[in-house]
């Protein structure tokens, strides 16, 4: 399976593509950051960034993408500027019709290296190790890109078993009630 793995953000999205399949040796296929100066206006911006992402969606052509899901900080002025971005990656994706992950920051962390609340510097250290590079991934914006890919490839195995399931839940007919009660 190949990744598109992104790290949102207006000033510094992170892209990552790694290969990989549960159980088997991951790969880097490729990695880096879309930058936009902060000088320029949000909309500018947002184009810039979709720009970039079709631009790495047709060198790459990733079967899925993973993105950050947006969380509250307590900054909303960055809060803000990170999910616009989101909704950029996500968009992209869904007009070329790529099924599209959100995974919270504290579920890549622990995918990657065990704890939900490993530092930047931890996560960067074990994308090193499981894609064998030679040195972590700079920014951190970009190390972070491949640590959401690979948390998706080890991942979309479970979380598609869950999303067939609940399916299939919803295309059962209900349950038949007991005769002699009174339907609500």
């Amino acid at each position: 399976m190949r990744v598109l793995g992104i790290d949102p953000g207006l000033t510094r999205c992170g892209v990552g593509v790694v290969d990989g399949a549960p159980g088997r040796a991951l790969r880097m296929a490729a990695v880096g950051v879309l930058r936009t100066p902060a000088s320029a206006e949000t909309p500018l911006r947002l184009v810039a960034i979709e720009r970039g992402l079709e631009e790495w969606l047709d060198a790459h052509r990733p079967e899925a993408v993973a993105v950050e899901r947006v969380f509250s900080q307590h900054n909303v002025r960055t809060v803000m500027g990170t999910a616009q971005a989101s909704a950029v990656a996500m968009l992209c994706a869904a007009r070329r019709g790529l099924p599209v992950a959100l995974h919270t920051p504290s579920e890549v962390k622990a995918a990657v290296t065990g704890s939900g609340r490993a530092d930047k510097a931890q996560v960067g250290a074990m994308v090193t190790r499981l894609l064998r590079l030679d040195a972590p991934p700079r920014p951190a914006d970009a190390a972070d890109a491949l640590a959401l890919a690979i948390c998706h490839i080890w991942r979309a195995p479970a979380h598609d078993r869950i999303r067939r399931a609940h399916a299939a839940a919803r295309r059962e007919p209900p349950a038949p009630r007991p005769k002699g009660t009174i339907p609500s």
